[in-house]
């Protein structure tokens, strides 16, 4: 069964494929958006760091951190020498490179980050003038949606490609997790790291086999306090009179986010036409957002037969939106993904939400 011809749901823009998505049953119609990836890059800041320093710290016995949370080293960037925005012109750079094209060529930048590095203003300038675009004129903004930040923004760039708007994007996730690690809280201090990842999109030639198909999101706003960070915005700002210092601090009840995150991945599995096994034996490779060791345990086991499962889990930690292009570039440079193969990006993110898109590279 092939993903990129199977029919489940009427034709796009029908009443019922409308009501359909309304109420979230059934499968979406193939969107076939003529977008490829021309290029993907990365950047891990030069500190890498071994679970065992943060174990000694914490005072965890040797070896938790692995075997709980699944990872082995994580990179944490030097503050102002290694901002977000310097790691993602880095990340974006290799990525135009690999592109074959001028980073001043692209039509639109995307900063999609989970983290921020300013409240004001927003990341897509910091990270243009970074790229020494500064006086270019090229739309350059920001989406946010926490650790699936990088798939919305795709999806907005890429719709734009499709629709003729624009002919070039980069987005780009470049993330700093370390300057709100709460040491207090084991699997907080020990999953996440920090990095970046950028990729260059552009509209497909007519006879290149690069498309985007589905698209599935679900949000269950109830679970909004499970992975939370309450501080920064206007609700817990920083001169606050009701303002305490954990509210600077990332907050996550890990088995709780786990259960509900299982909860969403039928849903999205479905939209995508992708509830049973012979449509999941189309795919030939799988990058998820690495949230955890047992987060990337249940996606194996929903059963992804003849697809290549990409891990960068266990040496870069979680690096929240960063995580899924880090795992689309890794899964290239190291020939898990090859052009003309369909797989999936898929994860969830605090609020919380769950996505699944579906591409031929």
């Amino acid at each position: 069964m092939d993903i990129r011809t199977t029919q489940h749901s009427p034709p796009s823009g029908s009443a019922a494929d409308t009501a359909g998505a309304r109420r979230g049953h059934g499968a979406t119609a193939d969107l076939d958006w003529r977008v490829r990836i021309a290029g993907l890059g990365r950047y891990l800041p030069r500190r890498r760091v071994d679970s065992a320093q943060i174990e000694d710290r914490v005072g965890l016995p040797r070896g938790w951190a692995l075997e709980n949370s699944g990872v082995a080293f994580r990179h944490w960037a030097e503050p102002e020498t290694e901002r977000a925005s310097w790691m993602g012109a880095q990340a974006a750079l290799q990525a135009c490179e690999r592109a074959g094209i001028e980073p001043g060529s692209v039509d639109l930048i995307v900063n999609a980050s989970g983290s921020a590095e300013r409240a004001i203003p927003d990341g897509g300038p910091l990270l243009q003038r970074e790229l020494g675009l500064g006086r270019s004129g090229i739309a350059s903004l920001s989406v946010h949606a926490t650790c699936l930040s990088f798939v919305a923004a795709l999806e907005l760039a890429a719709e734009r490609i499709h629709h003729g708007r624009i002919e070039r994007a980069l987005v780009v996730s470049s993330e700093i997790a370390s300057v709100g690690l709460d040491f207090a809280n084991p699997e907080v201090c020990t999953l996440f790291g920090d990095g970046a990842a950028a990729a260059v999109l552009e509209r497909a030639a007519q006879d290149s086999p690069s498309r985007i198909h589905r698209i599935a999101w679900r949000t269950m706003g109830e679970g909004v306090e499970i992975t939370t960070l309450r501080g920064g915005g206007s609700w817990r700002p920083p001169l606050g009179p009701n303002t305490v210092p954990a509210d600077a601090l990332f907050s996550m009840q890990g088995q709780a986010a786990l259960r509900s995150g299982i909860r969403l991945v039928p849903h999205v599995m479905r939209r995508l036409g992708l509830d049973d096994m012979a449509a999941r034996a189309a795919l030939r490779w799988v990058a998820p957002h690495q949230a955890s060791r047992a987060a990337l345990d249940v996606i194996e086991q929903i059963g992804f037969a003849g697809a290549a499962m990409v891990r960068t889990l266990e040496d870069t930690g979680n690096c929240i939106a960063a995580s899924i292009p880090l795992a689309l570039e890794q899964g290239v440079r190291e020939g898990q993904i090859r052009r003309g193969d369909t797989g999936i990006l898929l994860g969830t993110g605090a609020g919380l939400s769950g996505v699944g898109l579906t591409l031929t590279y």
